[in-house]
């Protein structure tokens, strides 16, 4: 691998990193904008700013598993790095353009298997990295939703006497601080995605070993590219999850994001790259079902799920073709 190729993955990673905060703004956001706690052009910059800062928090469990946990390093070249960027970005854009909040996390997970696969076969994938996260898919949106319904029930018992004014006024303010607190959680799950392709790329090219750790440039650029997409907003998406699934009040944004938070904190302490759409629709979808059933408009919840079922086959579809394509014309 020449210097110019690792150079031009590494701009091609942080394109995904970029898109991937672009594509998951409504993550971040979509509570605090859908019940006025917050106007969206201030909400883009709290969330941004918090993924920027999320590296100061958390350790780097996450980008070791995308790194070293997925596919086996020896089979690692820039070929499946490209063919898995190409697969991860090519479904971040079809999923933006239709307004879907799919998963960046399992897009980029799908294209890493793809373009393994597509060179060396079934056996190149870790097992245990790649069920660890195929598990993630449905284990995360379901403690998103059972936390945030149990959440939901808590708080309505301890403000049963307050004034619905009062408990308005009371959790507008307090998304301010899920609001935050998810961002940390995104920007800490998600960017570190990122960081674990240049890992990768990185023990391809012989510049480090897998047992070395990662640089600080990688860290803080994977960090300011994630919040710069965040910056940049991905506004299709935010009428979905913020609207088009549940009406939010301001209690059951707070719970939503709270949920989302905790959610997001166990699983980069554990270092399993979850998906922060599943586990912020499922918080969401948790919230309304407690108010009541048909609060929560299932057809569109149905479809958010059917793209969850898709986005690694396909991702893995097009990071295979992807490879192909590096393989006839990079060298």
């Amino acid at each position: 691998m020449t210097f110019e190729i690792f150079v031009f993955l590494v701009i091609v990673a942080l394109v995904f990193d970029f898109l991937n905060g672009f594509h998951d703004a409504a993550n971040s956001i979509a509570t605090i904008v859908s019940t006025g706690a917050m106007s969206p052009q201030w909400a883009i910059v709290w969330a941004a700013f918090f993924n920027f800062i999320a590296f100061l928090f958390f350790g780097l469990h996450v980008a070791a598993t995308i790194g070293k946990g997925i596919v086996d390093p020896a089979i690692i070249d820039h070929h499946v790095v490209f063919g898995a960027l190409v697969g991860a970005i090519s479904w971040n854009v079809i999923t933006w353009y239709y307004g879907i909040p799919s998963s960046s996390s399992h897009a980029l997970v799908g294209g890493i298997a793809g373009a393994a696969i597509a060179k060396a076969g079934p056996g190149s994938l870790v097992g245990a990295g790649f069920a660890k996260t195929a598990a993630a898919i449905v284990l995360s949106p379901m403690f998103g939703f059972f936390l945030a319904a149990s959440l939901m029930v808590a708080i309505a018992w301890a403000f049963r006497r307050a004034t619905p004014q009062r408990v308005d006024r009371w959790f507008r303010r307090l998304q301010f601080v899920s609001a935050a607190a998810y961002s940390l959680g995104h920007g800490s799950n998600d960017a570190q995605k990122t960081m674990g392709i240049i890992w990768m790329l990185m023990i391809a090219a012989a510049m480090i070993s897998p047992s070395d750790p990662l640089p600080l440039w990688v860290v803080l650029t994977c960090q300011a590219a994630m919040g710069l997409g965040t910056l940049f907003g991905g506004w299709r998406i935010v009428k979905t999850m913020g609207q088009r699934i549940t009406k939010l009040k301001p209690v059951g944004g707070f719970c939503a994001s709270a949920s989302g938070a905790c959610t997001l904190f166990l699983a980069t302490g554990l270092g399993i790259p979850v998906s922060t759409t599943h586990t912020i629709t499922g918080s969401i979808i948790g919230v309304g079902s407690v108010r009541n059933v048909k609060a929560v408009r299932w057809g569109v919840a149905g479809g958010i799920v059917w793209a969850w079922v898709l986005t690694i086959p396909c991702s893995a579809l097009i990071a295979a073709l992807g490879w192909y394509l590096g393989q006839r014309f990079m060298p």
